[in-house]
């Protein structure tokens, strides 16, 4: 359904994308995980037909994204990672507005009310006066409400908060069950975690890595959090060679990628009051390509 073959867009700052590669199938969601400024966002305006590639080339279901963006406009659903509303509007003139430009269809107005309902947004109100969160919610509406084959997603649930992140994650996979491709970027593990199928790490406009979510967290280190009984013990597991990430008081957190026989054998050797493995969260995998 997406295809980034190759895909290079260089800034005079020395950022861009640089030789991006990869594919989402029909009916995946794919995370896009990378700091700010690692390419996310330009990626996604390139996807729109907003900038133009210097090189390589960006499809939808075999559309160039940049030669028939306007027919490929039809089919997406689309949040900015910057959302620049017009102030003298209501959030509800804005919604009419963007419904009749998709030609004034029932099913979007029927889309729309159940949206605004979810999202418990007001929308009589003025856009100016609205708060960053209530901007987010409009613009999520205006995607979401269009029922459209390809969901692009930028920094999606900026500004909401935890009620409604849960009812942005409850729509992607409402979403994803009605068979529509959803690409989005986040630096929200939890939702990518919850919602993603796989994952693109970007940094510095590379693609370091594309990875099913539960591989990712199933390569990588192992966390255990381990309390020596006293400082006795606390001095022989800093003298040991376990690999120590932090150490506050007697509580020591190590993470270990691999064979576990040197904790096995160091913890056999001295005392310990207590002993916890920790769940690999996503974060944690994704900050190992950032080592």
């Amino acid at each position: 359904m997406i295809t980034i073959d190759r895909l290079t867009k260089n800034y005079p700052d020395g950022k861009g994308i640089h030789n991006l590669s990869f594919q989402v199938p029909q009916g995946e969601v794919f995370g896009f995980l990378g700091p700010n400024g690692a390419g996310k966002t330009t990626t996604l305006r390139i996807l729109m037909g907003f900038i133009r590639p210097d090189q390589g080339v960006a499809r939808i279901k075999g559309k160039d994204t940049l030669g028939q963006r306007t027919k490929l406009k039809r089919i997406i659903g689309y949040l900015p990672g910057e959302l620049h509303f017009f102030g003298k509007l209501s959030g509800q003139d804005l919604l009419d507005l963007l419904i009749d430009m998709h030609g004034g269809a029932p099913t979007l107005k029927h889309n729309c009310a159940i949206l605004r309902q979810r999202f418990d947004l007001d929308t009589s109100q003025k856009i100016s006066k609205m708060s960053k969160g209530m901007k987010q919610k409009l613009g999520l509406i205006s995607a979401f409400m269009l029922g459209a084959e390809v969901l692009l997603l930028d920094e999606p649930t900026s500004g909401l908060d935890p009620l409604m992140q849960k009812v942005f994650i409850d729509l992607i996979r409402e979403e994803q069950k009605k068979g529509a491709t959803i690409l989005m970027s986040s630096h929200q593990f939890a939702e990518i975690e919850k919602t993603c199928q796989r994952v693109g790490i970007v940094r510095d406009g590379n693609l370091l890595a594309v990875e099913e979510i539960s591989r990712l967290k199933g390569i990588q280190y192992q966390t255990f959090d381990i309390r020596a009984e006293n400082q006795e013990a606390a001095s022989f597991l800093r003298e040991s060679q376990l690999p120590i990430a932090s150490q506050k008081g007697l509580w020591f957190k190590v993470a270990i990628s691999g064979d576990l026989s040197l904790l096995w054998e160091v913890l056999s050797q001295t005392r310990i009051s207590e002993f916890h493995q920790r769940a690999l969260e996503l974060e944690d995998a994704f900050l190992q390509y950032y080592r």
